[in-house]
């Protein structure tokens, strides 16, 4: 049949990109140790397509991603964009990959085990041959307020607060890490299964730990400052405050390396 998108384009104008977005499929994602971990990922996908190229073939982008047998290794992107570039005869390639990846937790007292959700998204383009990859790992913690707490006689409010980690990265970095410097941050972790004694254990851990939103964003920043493989990042820090009807926010930018002002 007539391969319309192979016609010669006589207006001479290249496009970044063109390609299919939001594309909800079944995948598995290798953790730390190696082992694949089933989810449901939304896949964007694009190519750059050159001036005379009247269009690309939308179906061999599902195609490259159904060959994978729906394991998508992160470790391994470039070979997924080079697959890309080859099928659509394409200079430049570009992934975005938003997904819920479980990370393995243990109660801090009855050592109960079970899964907790964050959310990640994993940008990614091969530009000829230079790979560019950056990562997002957004991760729920708790926060406890310091002037609650100062100012109280007893007790003081807390509330489930969500970091948010972008990173430009030189290579992969495992997203249990970014985890990892979220809760280490923050007042106390999120558990999916605890038993009292946890309970108890979790309530007095933040109550002893309380921290402010500046407070968390700027001890994300202390060891992302620290983290081998950066470029560049961006930490935001939201809380979802329970008794003011409003959220608390900072953010901050920043390098490895830089002074803290």
């Amino acid at each position: 049949m007539k391969d319309v998108q192979n016609q010669y384009d006589e207006r001479n104008i290249s496009l970044n990109e063109v390609g299919i977005k939001d594309l909800v499929y079944p995948i598995e994602i290798k953790d730390a140790e190696g082992n694949w971990i089933p989810t449901r990922a939304t896949i964007s996908a694009s190519v750059g397509l050159g001036p005379h190229q009247k269009g690309t073939h939308m179906s061999r982008f599902v195609e490259v991603i159904q060959d994978n047998d729906r394991q998508v290794d992160i470790r391994n992107i470039r070979n997924l964009l080079k697959t890309m570039q080859d099928h659509l005869e394409a200079e430049n390639s570009f992934l975005d990959l938003k997904f819920d990846y479980f990370v393995h937790k243990t109660s801090p007292v009855t050592n109960n085990e079970s899964l907790i959700n964050v959310g990640v998204e994993v940008q990614a383009a091969l530009l000829g041959n230079d790979l560019q990859f950056q990562v997002t790992v957004a991760t729920p913690v708790t926060t406890l307020c310091p002037c609650s707490k100062e100012i109280s006689d007893y007790s003081a409010h807390n509330q489930r607060a969500l970091v948010t980690i972008t990173a430009d990265t030189h290579k992969f970095i495992p997203f249990e890490k970014f985890v990892e410097i979220s809760e280490q941050s923050a007042s106390s972790p999120l558990y999916t299964l605890l038993k009292r004694p946890d309970e108890k254990y979790v309530t007095e851990y933040a109550y002893d730990h309380p921290k402010f939103v500046e407070d968390v964003c700027r001890e994300v920043k202390q060891r992302m400052d620290v983290l081998p493989g950066i470029r560049s990042y961006s930490i935001q820090v939201e809380s979802q405050e329970s008794i003011h009807n409003h959220q608390a926010y900072a953010r901050v930018i920043g390098h490895p390396g830089e002074e803290n002002h």
